[in-house]
């Protein structure tokens, strides 16, 4: 398996344990768990989501510098709408 499957895998593989975070979430909520305790799980779930953003960004970061747009602007506005995106919250 080349690198960008293999990252491509492991992207994926994350956002379904994300997604049986937020099921587990949506359960504690039926079950009037704690407030403390969705608030944890929720707090996971969240941090989870950032690290696939970071994984993701970074592997197209690194995209833009090993395989450089024919147009410099378009590839910087690109750039430039990611860094937005992650840093708006």
């Amino acid at each position: 398996m080349d690198k960008t499957r293999s990252d491509q895998k492991n992207v994926l593989n994350r956002l379904k344990r994300a997604e049986g975070q937020i099921r587990g979430v949506q359960k504690m909520i039926e079950e009037e768990k704690e407030c403390i305790d969705i608030i944890t799980q929720l707090s996971a779930v969240r941090s989870s989501i950032d690290r696939v953003m970071g994984m993701i960004v970074a592997e197209n970061l690194k995209d833009c510098f090993e395989n450089p747009e024919k147009d410099p602007q378009e590839q910087a506005q690109k750039l430039e709408q990611a860094i937005q995106m992650i840093i708006k919250k």
